[in-house]
């Protein structure tokens, strides 16, 4: 899983937390078993007295020791829940309190993550991927191509086959998707798309739009005050295993976003990080706007995905309109 260890570390503490704060909870149960159900204490050490009386019995050959102890323990256990039920409590009132019973709160289970590990993990990556309120679809399975004719349909439908196998192989072979063309063609959906399944499997997203992106990036230059806050979503601009940069051009371009963007392109590059682009310029106007390293840099080491059509938003407007 892509955390750092900072995190990993936090994690692990929480499960701490829950082991004590069970473990209170019990000791409470407890406390209050032995002041309000009369006789439960008195069993309790009849089961100690047992165990001790008969494990010397054990130790010293007697034959039905183990059988005699197995038999009175049991019928101690059941008079004990008799007593829980009648006084109106669950018989398994004072059993082990655990948030997850798989693995009792240690995360682990022989050696490997629980499933409840497993799951915080992909929460967190989830929380600071900047994508919860992106998520309104139910991924690829939600995709239609209904809106879509000609080549466009072709367009999108190789769309959808370059993220499926971006997904695929994301583990073993570096790649980078640019999805570029007319408004409301989907591109921003299959970045969303991609990016669910990925952090599905434990990959750490970041999202930005062009605008946050460059905002953060000059307050991370310029505003002393928030350079220590910003330093975790800088770090993560370089180091997460995928980043999404939805809508390029929609910010005010200059030299500084010009600069950016190259280092932020180049670094993530040299890293073999993959990165994923979506924006309404053609590639001409993406020429013209940036500069030819950034250019060289997308045409070189990007899938580039055009797509095409009409704009979906538009079009399903249309049709609520004539309900």
């Amino acid at each position: 899983m892509a955390l750092t260890n900072a995190q990993y570390e936090s994690i692990l503490r929480e499960y701490e937390d829950r082991q004590d704060r069970n473990r209170r909870l019990l000791s409470q149960r407890k406390t209050y078993v032995y002041e309000h159900v009369d006789g439960y204490r008195e069993l309790e050490d009849a089961v100690s007295t047992v165990s001790v009386r008969q494990g010397r019995k054990m130790l010293s050959g007697e034959d039905g020791a183990m059988e005699q102890l197995r038999t009175t323990l049991a019928r101690l256990a059941l008079e004990k829940q008799n007593l829980l039920r009648s006084a109106g409590l669950p018989e398994d009132y004072l059993e082990p309190v655990y948030d997850c019973q798989d693995c009792q709160d240690t995360g682990y289970i022989d050696g490997e993550k629980c499933h409840c590990l497993k799951q915080r993990i992909l929460n967190l990556l989830y929380e600071q991927s900047n994508l919860e309120k992106l998520f309104t679809s139910k991924g690829f399975s939600s995709l239609s191509d209904t809106y879509y004719e000609g080549e466009d349909l072709t367009r999108f439908r190789n769309a959808v086959k370059s993220c499926e196998e971006f997904i695929q192989n994301f583990k073993t072979d570096y790649r980078n998707l640019f999805f570029y063309g007319t408004v409301g063609t989907g591109k921003s959906l299959l970045s969303y798309c991609t990016a669910r399944e990925l952090l599905r499997q434990g990959y750490s997203v970041i999202y930005f739009s062009s605008t946050g992106l460059f905002d953060m990036l000059a307050r991370y230059s310029f505003d002393t005050k928030a350079k220590e806050s910003l330093y975790s979503t800088y770090d993560d601009l370089y180091n997460c295993d995928l980043v999404i940069i939805d809508d390029l051009g929609t910010e005010v371009t200059n030299s500084f976003v010009t600069s950016q963007l190259f280092a932020c392109l180049n670094e993530r590059h040299m890293r073999r990080k993959s990165t994923i682009i979506s924006t309404n310029l053609t590639l001409e106007e993406l020429r013209d706007r940036y500069s030819d390293r950034i250019f060289s840099r997308i045409t070189s080491y990007y899938k580039l995905c055009k797509l095409s059509g009409p704009d979906i938003r538009m079009y399903q407007k249309r049709m609520e309109n004539r309900k």
